[in-house]
């Protein structure tokens, strides 16, 4: 009987302690470097973040937000862009074809005298 006591108490102070960490944010960092006498071979620079949505929006963490996989409006500006894009390169080769059917053909009178 006394340890079903302790479980709610250990669950809401789980819960807690989860409320006040997304709450404030945690941030764990930490580098692992391999290597072989005194050589680096490979370093790995960890950086982990751990808080709410909201928490990591206000300080400016919103990269979930413009990711394509992540987000389909994101994905659909993606392919908006790709599709300006390649708009955009279809007018300037239409624009250089006028611009070269408009030159004057300088000289094609004067060899044929």
């Amino acid at each position: 009987m006394a340890e079903q006591q302790l479980m709610p108490n250990h669950a809401s102070t789980l819960v807690d302690v989860l409320e006040k960490v997304l709450d404030k944010g945690v941030v764990i960092a930490g580098d692992i470097t391999v290597g072989i006498a005194d050589v680096e071979l490979l370093t790995i620079k960890i950086r982990l973040i751990v808080a709410s949505v909201d928490k990591a929006k206000e300080i400016g963490l919103d990269w979930w937000e413009s990711d394509p996989y992540l987000n389909a409006k994101a994905a659909q500006q993606v392919d908006l862009q790709e599709e300006n894009k390649r708009l955009h390169e279809r007018l300037q080769l239409l624009e250089q074809k006028i611009a070269g059917q408009e030159k004057p053909e300088s000289g094609g009178n004067e060899h044929g005298r």
